[in-house]
């Protein structure tokens, strides 16, 4: 990629988009015309999983003494599907309990992605969370909450009433206590774990933190406690103490919704898994040239007409005010911070579609739903494109509370350089005055410094000396290498779904870089953190979101989260393996990598459908439904 544009402004032509490394992601579907019919092998769990989510989330809001378990499913309600493996095509029929995989006999406690800080195990401490459990919390609205989520987790698969109580001094007293705590050494997020036969204690400076250390009981429960129906089950914790606080602030990643559309419950559900991994932020890139995502009142054809396609022609979408704040909202809940992203000045073709006054030649273009890139542009010469830029981004602003917009910033090739540094940087004024901080794709690199900019480096080589000059300037840096950290590449070359123009991205590859110093010239105290991108030209359901990351996300969620001395490839293979089990008791669809020691399943009957057909065998079976 070149770190500025570089051509001279042109009219808009998608079939003159220059070759490059994002239109070279997927040479098989270079536009509408020779777009395949793509009915993927897990379009009816998708379907399913997104029917289940709708319900769920629109059920009446819940307290914390209120916090009904899942609807119950049983194994015939799930949709049977033909798989497709080299050796057997036969029908197959829908998995029950028998056919998920041998659980582990026991969960040890250092058994935790992403690895704590420390780590000390305590023989004969073990806790059993009992029927008369109580969950004691902190007198505190924020803490209070997270004891009700928690509290909402372990209920469906245990069948235990877990009532939560406030206390003024919380003390486990045969259940669970979450507690705030003056400290100065847990930080924001940080939390510490206690696990005796008296019961388990979480203590933490922020609900934050108090939010993390019960993703760690829940981890440490047997895997059946993903499970939404109540099973047979000794609730053992393993006993001992953990204290954990993450390595870098910023741990993400992106879901593109703008090639294809993915609803409210799809990413809600996309927020749970990066809280179960202590991601905390999610990054939406809400618009292309495929599609415009968020309702904008000031502009309202960007989503009436801007929103109305998506990549091989289907029918689009996009989220009302009321959408977006749902969204928000939800994330807020499990202390994810929602970043979104208007991309300019390129990527705008859909834009371009509804308000033809912003082209370069004042004339709207038809919808365009192929996949090439670096052809479409705002007019940067022109007033009206900056009261858009303007009106745009301060509506955006109110409607997110987090400190970050994203203004994109690659790929606009036919911006000439100079032009394209003024745009940037008059961009970059006007997110500074919604109140909010800048962030952009590492071309915006050359600008001017903005007060707290950050660039979000997707490159594929660590020597890059336009980033490095920018960090001396005082911008800081999210890492999202294209070929480590994006979740849209594919994992061997038969994955059926995917891009290889970064390269194939197994599970070690995903774990083995640092990114404290992945960029040369680019100190560790200027990483702000670490992102994983999921592009969707070739994504289109929910189930093919999840078979694409998991198991990449907790790799990632590691390097962020964890001490860079825990890090460890033999240590993670192994933590890692105990979670396909919960996995598929909670209807995740995954790839099985096969550098992992999954649990070993038994036999399946003929007939249990495939996920998403790879070189997983037919114990592969995960059927979405959503997650608390």
């Amino acid at each position: 990629m070149p770190t500025a544009p570089t051509a001279d402004p042109e009219p808009l032509d998608p079939s003159r988009a220059p070759a490059n490394e994002r239109s070279a992601r997927h040479p098989d579907l270079p536009g509408h015309p020779d777009l395949p019919g793509h009915e993927p092998a897990a379009a009816e769990l998708a379907r399913a999983a997104t029917r289940a989510a709708g319900d769920l989330l629109a059920a009446p809001a819940r307290t914390a003494e209120d916090l009904p378990a899942l609807p119950a499913r049983t194994a015939d309600d799930l949709p049977a599907l033909p798989t497709r493996t080299a050796d057997d095509q036969s029908p197959r029929l829908a998995p029950t309990a028998d056919d998920l995989p041998t659980l582990p006999a026991r969960t040890r406690l250092g058994d935790v992605v992403p690895a704590p800080e420390r780590v000390t195990p305590v023989p004969d401490a073990d806790f059993v969370l009992t029927a008369d459990a109580v969950i004691r919390v902190s007198a505190d609205a924020a803490a209070r909450t997270v004891a009700g989520q928690l509290a909402a987790l372990l209920r469906p698969a245990t069948g235990h009433p877990l009532p939560v109580t406030d206390a003024a001094r919380p003390d486990p007293a045969g259940g669970i206590t979450l507690a705030l705590v003056d400290s100065d050494d847990l930080g924001r997020e940080g939390y510490r774990l206690e696990v005796t036969s008296d019961g388990v204690r979480i203590e933490a400076a922020t609900p934050a933190g108090l939010f993390f250390g019960a993703q760690t009981v829940r981890q440490l429960l047997p895997p059946a406690i993903e499970s939404p129906t109540p099973v047979a089950e000794r609730w053992t914790l393993p006993g001992g103490s953990i204290t954990d606080r993450p390595r870098f602030p910023y741990r993400g990643a992106m879901l593109d919704v703008a090639r294809h559309f993915f609803g409210v419950p799809d990413v809600l559900r996309v927020i749970d898994h990066l809280a179960r991994y202590k991601l905390n932020h999610l990054h939406l890139h809400l618009t292309d040239d495929q599609g415009w995502r968020i309702a904008v009142d000031s502009w309202p054809r960007l989503a009436e007409v801007g929103g109305a396609n998506e990549v091989g022609g289907g029918p689009g979408g996009h989220y009302t005010r009321d959408d977006y704040r749902r969204i928000v909202a939800y994330a807020a809940e499990r202390h994810v911070t929602v970043v979104p992203e208007i991309d300019l000045p390129g990527h705008t073709h859909a834009a371009l579609s509804a308000y033809g006054e912003l082209a370069p030649d004042r004339v709207a273009p038809p919808p365009y739903t192929g996949t090439e890139v670096g052809f479409s542009y705002v007019d940067p010469t022109s007033e009206r494109t900056y009261e858009f830029v303007a009106d745009v981004l301060a509506e955006i602003a109110a409607l997110t509370p987090g400190p970050w917009l994203h203004i994109g910033g690659d790929e606009a090739f036919k911006v000439r350089p100079d032009t394209y540094a003024d745009f940037v940087e008059r961009a970059q004024r006007i997110v500074a005055d919604t109140g909010r901080t800048v962030v952009g794709w590492h071309q915006i690199a050359p600008a001017a410094h903005a007060e707290g900019r950050v660039l979000q480096w997707w490159g594929t080589t660590g020597d890059d000396p336009v980033t490095a000059d920018a960090v001396q300037r005082g911008a800081r840096v999210v890492l999202s290498p294209a070929n480590h950290a994006y979740l849209d590449m594919k994992y061997a070359p038969d994955t059926p779904i995917g891009h290889d123009w970064a390269g194939l991205i197994d599970l070690p590859r995903a774990y083995d870089w640092d990114p404290g110093a992945h960029l040369t010239d680019v100190p560790a105290d200027a990483v702000l953190g670490v992102e994983a991108p999921l592009w969707t030209e070739s994504i289109t359901s929910l189930a093919e979101v999840e078979f694409m990351i998991f198991p990449r996300l907790p790799a990632l969620a590691e390097l962020g989260w964890s001490p860079r001395a825990t890090h460890d490839w033999a240590g993670f293979r192994g933590r890692l393996a105990g979670h396909g089990p919960r996995w598929t008791a909670a209807g995740i669809a995954f790839h099985r990598s096969p550098e992992i020691p999954w649990p070993a399943g038994r036999p399946a009957p003929a007939g249990s459908p495939a996920t998403i057909p790879t070189q997983p065998g037919p114990e592969e079976v995960a059927v979405p439904t959503p997650s608390a």
